[in-house]
């Protein structure tokens, strides 16, 4: 980042999203907690439990474990800051539907609730980060030769 603020907004927010995976994994290891094998079954999730137990392990709904292929990356900043805006939309979309799964359950719908508000916090804060950088990329820079201080030169030496 060619700033430090866009540093700290990116700081800031990754650590959240760890926390956010945190708070995901006890919502699921609390509603998987305690059940029987024939609950697992019934609630689909036979092959899951077979891979993994009761364990909790990134992957999507589909069953694609999580890769770092998720991470989109260009080494260019305002490539990867509109890749995040995009992420952050992505899971606030996810949680919506999430709690449209829950509807019956107040208290897997409250943390859910609270995660989206914090991806669109995310989002303006990535909008923040953006404009930061295409503020700074967009300044001029000026150069100056100065001539007394240049290893190459004498300056004060007559010819």
């Amino acid at each position: 980042m060619p700033d430090q603020v866009s540093k700290a907004i990116l700081n800031d927010i990754g650590t959240e999203e760890l926390a956010h995976l945190e708070m995901v994994g006890t919502i699921v290891h609390q509603l998987t907690d305690g059940l029987s094998i024939e609950e697992i079954k019934k609630a689909g999730l036979g092959d899951y439990y077979t891979d993994h137990g009761v364990d909790v392990y990134p992957q999507s709904a589909s069953g694609t474990p999580f890769t770092a292929a998720y991470i989109a990356c260009k080494g260019d900043p305002i490539a990867n800051l509109q890749e995040d805006l995009a992420a952050e939309q992505k899971a606030r979309a996810t949680y919506e539907k999430l709690i449209d799964l829950c509807a019956d359950d107040p208290d897997v719908i409250d943390p859910l609730r609270f995660l989206r508000e914090r991806e669109v916090v995310h989002f303006q804060r990535f909008g923040e980060a953006l404009r930061g950088v295409q503020d700074k990329l967009a300044e001029k820079r000026f150069f100056m030769n100065d001539m007394k201080n240049n290893n190459n030169c004498d300056c004060n030496k007559e010819n």
